[in-house]
């Protein structure tokens, strides 16, 4: 056997061998990805009615005992009304409700919006008023580290609190990121509707913008109900959530 044949076949046993083992490790160690991105979400959950801050640490165990004493979800239909247990039609959205002594705080919603180079997700939390911003997170995004990567850091996501989806008149508007910024470009009625935009990240703001205004205009019916006082507490026959089952 010549020592050509012989480099081939120990550069074949190699490759297979190393693949071999990447791929058991891939397998193995799926679980505790999967684990991680289902604590990074309920982190930013909580994170979006205030009740987690970037400035701690928490565990694991921390977030999911938290969330499992805060935070319900729920399914419904388009009409903005809690689908019923074991309902099987399909096409529920998802609320995630904020519970204090039996009584609905905040509710949120799942963001998936398009961004310069992606999909942005995050969530946008609103008090029971069905009106006013009271938190916004994001967990993943492909957007620019230092411009629109910007999205992801404390300093714009806590400009959306007190933000309001509704104008003057009460009619729905949503909430929109500035260019430039909102002293700069804004009257004070429209302040009230708009957060400061990221300099140089013009097109993510304007995606972003475009994709909560979707999303908010596609959960109306729920944020409609909550201004009514119709979904101040839990409905007791509710569909759960798929990540929740």
């Amino acid at each position: 056997m010549s020592d050509n044949f012989r480099s081939i076949l120990f550069a074949m046993g190699t490759a297979l061998i190393c693949s071999l083992l990447l791929t058991a490790a891939s397998s193995g160690l799926k679980p505790y990805q999967q684990e991680n991105i289902d604590v990074d979400r309920k982190k930013n959950i909580l994170k979006a009615i205030g009740l987690v801050e970037d400035s701690r640490s928490y565990t694991f165990d921390d977030i999911k005992s938290m969330y499992a004493a805060n935070i319900t979800c729920m399914q419904v239909d388009s009409q903005g009304q809690a689908m019923q247990k074991g309902d099987t039609t399909g096409g529920g959205l998802p609320v995630y409700l904020y519970t204090q002594n039996g009584t609905v705080a905040a509710y949120v919603l799942p963001i998936n919006s398009r961004g310069l180079w992606g999909r942005i997700h995050g969530y946008l939390a609103l008090e029971s008023d069905g009106s006013t911003v009271s938190g916004f997170t994001v967990y993943q995004h492909s957007e620019t580290p230092g411009l629109g990567g910007e999205i992801e850091k404390n300093w714009f996501q806590k400009n959306f609190k007190g933000k309001r989806i509704l104008d003057q008149s009460g009619s729905f508007v949503s909430v929109g990121i500035a260019k430039p910024s909102v002293t700069v470009s804004m009257t004070a009625v429209e302040k009230a509707n708009y957060v400061d935009g990221i300099s140089g990240a013009t097109l993510t703001g304007r995606f972003l913008s475009a994709g909560l205004k979707e999303i908010l205009s596609e959960y109306e019916p729920v944020s409609i109900r909550f201004r009514s006082k119709r979904m101040l507490t839990v409905p007791q026959d509710r569909q759960t959530c798929e990540d929740e089952q």
